[in-house]
């Protein structure tokens, strides 16, 4: 027979992935990208990412994790670059993960390629100006 705490591990995974859709989500269109990440007051991570990109499944989650932690200071919009070409081609996107930071509709920061917890933490509290 299995453990009595068995049962509960698949719960904890499920909170924690609901804690960060607070603060991710999923880019739709150009006018949601425009309302949700241009226009949008807070701090904006745009993670531009596609389905085939073994370094994106690596920096996806982390980052994810590292937004969830600023407690709704910073939000973070995934943009898949196979859906949404038009947004790659616009902000530059020559290769993924390309990771914008955006205050007030402006980039103000960006990096290309995987980093690690403490390099995001860095990128992260600079933007918020923390």
């Amino acid at each position: 027979t299995l453990p009595p705490q068995a049962p509960l591990a698949p719960h904890r995974r499920a909170f924690s992935t609901s804690a960060n859709c607070r603060s991710t989500f999923n880019v739709q269109d150009g006018s949601d990208f425009q309302d949700r990440v241009v226009n949008n007051p807070k701090p904006v991570v745009v993670d531009f990412h596609a389905q085939w990109c073994g370094p994106c499944k690596i920096l996806g989650p982390r980052l994810e994790k590292m937004v969830a932690k600023q407690e709704g200071k910073v939000l973070m919009a995934k943009v898949d670059i196979d859906d949404h070409t038009d947004l790659a081609i616009e902000y530059e996107v020559s290769a993924v993960p390309t990771v914008l930071a955006m205050k007030n509709g402006d980039v103000v920061d960006k990096f290309v390629g995987i980093k690690d917890e403490d390099q995001l933490e860095a990128f992260l509290k600079k933007l918020i100006g923390a």
